[in-house]
């Protein structure tokens, strides 16, 4: 059937706001024990419940915990890292209590859970993550958080016996932050990794040896890191040799320690490592004692790569193969794990195909068996809605000059359908999407929040501004001390890029965001001329509250992004949106939750106030109960719609979709 011509954005979409919260199952934490494999479930018709799952016979999937339980951790608050298995038990963190369960199956078929460490005093006081089993099956190493009637949570290394027999022993202390505990093969040596105030673990790290004895570990030696080194996923090879990510060539790299000296395994101008935002995370695994998996982030596309650890490579260090999957997307920071051998296990996606758990068997000779995607096998898809594929918008990555004679990158996402295109002589209006973070990155699988708005004629581009993560170490760093600058800059240089590539309309943009995102759209249209049209949901207007008020892991963060507080307050007032009102000029929507305590709902009415005196078409949508983002599906089904009104409004095209009218609207 021919398509329609029909005006941009007023396309009809089966990608309606109840599909984008129907998106289904989303997957974590893949986990090989023995020949079985496990992954870590979310279910958001479960109220978001963490689900630890594995396949078998017949892919028939079944759980591994209790049904009322769910295995999540609250260290850093961000979490992750809440199970490990080992020899058919499972170890898991109690989201509700905070406690280690170890899981088993009884003959019958009953999931039998005990818990394995004590009550703390206080509800959920006392915090797991980021578990390892010894060798011999009887010991757990974690990482504690111990909250405290006042002051700062303190974390620390502790070592748990398996059967629940004695209390937690602290085996590490006197860092802020700790992760990565690692026991070697032999049981002798424990790996682990710290970082102090004011670092985030993207800045500096410290990679640590210490000898395993009954009352702890002794001789703890530095063997990497520091402030200005990020040493990320110390893992242990089957003979005994060490290995670690590093970005000390600016990149990500795979390193090795080799009596007592350390040595490239990979060298390419490419990530092999994330920002730990939370626990867990893998972007290595060893196949065999020679050959070793890696996930490899080039232009914001992840790519999967088998390297020969016998054979060096002046170019790559080692011999790397990449294979040629369609996924652009291996799991939130890419993590891979293998069952020693040749299996891999993994997440994929891509910007058309919703996120599945997979497992690839790797053939000894890398061929063109490898270029089948039939030789990925999907043990669990996302359940979500089906879509035909000519809805779907493939994200493109592109580079674009911007300020300071720099290139900052994006994922463009073109208008997408099956039934419509443009009139030959229109441009789509364009939507800026920022990321929130900000040090994160937008990642390339199927989005339907994005989908949304290719199908029903936008374009859009996801800004990987300079701050973000995925293209080396001096891109990351662009963002410190100028957050609300360079962030910024790069979002009105992606929108101008495309608009002089004959793309967009420049004259029906618009940016949006949310939180840290909210943020950069604020100062993008409060500092700057530059878009029609904004719109920001619940985004942080006013720095100083959120420096004054925040957990443990990101009590300094803004150090960093702004510089250190009190000390230059002047320039959170300076960058702070909601002191500069006066000089919006352009139509915005404010969404926001009644009881948010980040961006406390005052900060948007500021902006309103401003703007009713200016005479500005506007409209603040209130969610009533919803705090900093929002979780009920009814509120963001009403959030997408208010959105996509307010831009037929100030645009001046038909909306397609029957969506109640937008009353909060003032022209």
């Amino acid at each position: 059937m021919a398509r329609q011509t029909t005006p941009y954005g007023s396309w009809t979409s089966p990608i309606t706001p109840q599909v984008v919260t129907a998106g289904g199952r989303s997957f974590s934490m893949v986990r090989f024990d023995g020949d079985r494999i496990l992954w870590s479930e979310g279910r958001p018709e479960e109220k978001g419940r963490q689900v630890i799952c594995t396949s078998e016979s017949g892919d028939q999937i079944r759980e591994l915990i209790p049904e009322e339980a769910s295995a999540s951790s609250r260290v850093h608050e961000y979490g992750s890292g809440a199970y490990v298995a080992n020899n058919g038990r499972v170890f898991y963190v109690e989201e509700s209590d905070q406690r280690i369960y170890r899981s088993t199956r009884t003959s019958q078929g009953k999931i039998e859970s005990t818990p394995i460490t004590p009550e703390p005093d206080r509800p959920a006081g006392v915090r797991y993550a980021d578990m390892d089993v010894s060798p011999d099956g009887a010991w757990i190493y974690a990482v504690r958080e111990t909250h405290g009637e006042s002051g700062e949570p303190v974390n620390d290394l502790v070592r748990i016996p398996a059967d629940g027999s004695a209390p937690p022993k602290r085996v590490a202390g006197g860092h802020d932050f700790y992760s990565f505990p690692r026991v070697s093969p032999d049981g002798r040596t424990l790996a682990f990794t710290t970082w102090d105030h004011p670092q985030m673990p993207w800045d500096g790290t410290e990679l640590w040896l210490a000898e395993i004895t009954d009352d702890g570990i002794e001789e703890v030696t530095r063997v990497a890191g520091g402030p200005e080194e990020s040493v990320f996923q110390p893992q242990w090879h089957e003979d005994g040799t060490l290995y670690f990510v590093s970005d000390r060539t600016d990149w990500w790299n795979v390193y090795r320690r080799v009596d007592g000296k350390v040595e490239p395994v990979t060298a390419v101008d490419a990530e092999i490592g994330t920002p730990q935002w939370v626990f867990g995370l893998s972007h290595y695994a060893f196949l065999s004692k020679d050959r070793m998996a890696c996930i490899v982030v080039r232009n914001g596309l992840d790519h999967l790569a088998i390297v020969d650890l016998t054979k060096p490579d002046a170019q790559t260090g080692h011999v790397m193969t990449e294979i040629p999957f369609p996924y652009t997307y291996y799991g939130r920071g890419g993590t891979i794990v293998s069952d020693g051998k040749s299996r891999l296990a993994f997440v994929v996606a891509s910007s058309t195909e919703a996120p599945a758990v997979a497992v690839f068997d790797v053939p000894d000779a890398l061929g063109t068996h490898a270029r089948l995607p039939e030789s990925i096998h999907i043990l669990r898809n996302s359940g979500g809605p089906e879509i035909d594929s000519e809805f779907l918008s493939r994200a493109v990555p592109i580079e674009f000059p911007t300020t300071g004679d720099r290139t900052a990158h994006a994922l463009y996402y073109p208008p997408a359908s099956r039934d419509h295109k443009g009139p030959d002589n229109e441009r789509p209006p364009l939507i800026v999407k920022s990321h929130g973070g900000p040090t994160a990155y937008s990642t390339s699988e199927l989005s339907y929040a994005a989908q949304f708005w290719s199908s029903r004629g936008f374009a859009l581009v996801d800004v990987n501004y300079g701050g973000s993560t995925g293209y080396g170490r001096p891109y990351r760093e662009r963002l410190k001390g100028t957050w609300g600058i360079v962030d910024v800059d790069d979002c009105i240089a992606a929108a101008k890029y495309l608009e002089a590539e004959g793309k967009v309309d420049g004259k029906r943009m618009a940016i949006r965001g949310g939180s840290a995102g909210g943020f950069t759209t604020l100062c993008a249209l409060v500092f700057h001329d530059v878009f029609a049209a904004g719109a920001s949901h619940y985004g942080v207007a006013e720095l100083e509250a959120l420096a004054r008020d925040t957990h443990k892991f990101e009590a300094r963060y803004m150090d960093g992004l702004i510089g250190p507080y009190p000390e230059r307050k002047d320039l959170y007032y300076e960058r702070s949106p909601v002191h500069f009102v006066d000089r919006l000029s352009c139509p915005v929507i404010l969404l926001q939750g009644s009881e948010d305590k980040v961006v406390p709902p005052s900060q948007a009415e500021a902006m309103v106030e401003a703007m009713k005196s200016k005479g500005l078409p506007h409209a603040y949508v209130v969610f009533e109960g919803e705090r900093h983002g929002f979780r009920q599906a009814a509120n963001i089904h009403r959030a997408l719609e208010a959105e996509y009104l307010f831009y037929a409004k100030v645009f001046g095209f038909q909306p397609a979709d029957d969506f109640a009218p937008l009353e909060e609207l003032r022209m």
